[in-house]
């Protein structure tokens, strides 16, 4: 990735439904340009989608988590699989020391979060988790996807 992509990514990071014109425009190339950039950045898989990204309030989920993981042997890529599956789960994050992976999760209720949790706890391959809610958010700088 050369610093065209790198500067495109960032415009697109930005507002990825501006117009091919527009960035084009802003990166100083041709239209056909930026359109090869990324179709070449999507093959490759650097890029792996366009989103809408809300902010954190914007989402009705008040109970929140963080859900810490323990997998058996190499089973990591299935568990990982699997978590894809739930829509309460925001983030799946691979980690180091005593636990194997990092969950985020939400939900409406307490009772659907501790659905939630039971119906993961089930999945082959988690040995063991321990799970903390998030009361409040004095401070984040990430928007919520």
């Amino acid at each position: 990735m050369d610093d065209l992509d790198q500067r495109l990514i960032t415009l697109l990071r930005h507002d990825g439904r501006r117009s091919l014109s527009d960035i084009a425009l802003d990166l100083g190339v041709s239209r056909a340009t930026v359109r090869a950039r990324m179709e070449r950045l999507e093959r490759s898989g650097t890029i792996i989608g366009y989103t809408v990204i809300l902010r954190a309030d914007a989402v009705e989920l008040p109970v929140r988590g963080i859900m810490m993981v323990e997998v058996e042997g190499h089973s990591a890529d299935r568990v990982i699989q699997a978590l894809g599956g739930f829509p309460e789960i925001s983030s799946v994050h691979t980690t180091n020391g005593r636990w194997d992976l990092v969950v985020e999760l939400s939900t409406s209720t307490l009772t659907d979060f501790d659905h939630v949790l039971r119906r993961i706890r089930l999945i082959p391959g988690i040995t063991g988790s321990e799970t903390s809610l998030l009361l409040a958010t004095p401070r984040s700088t990430r928007a919520k996807l």
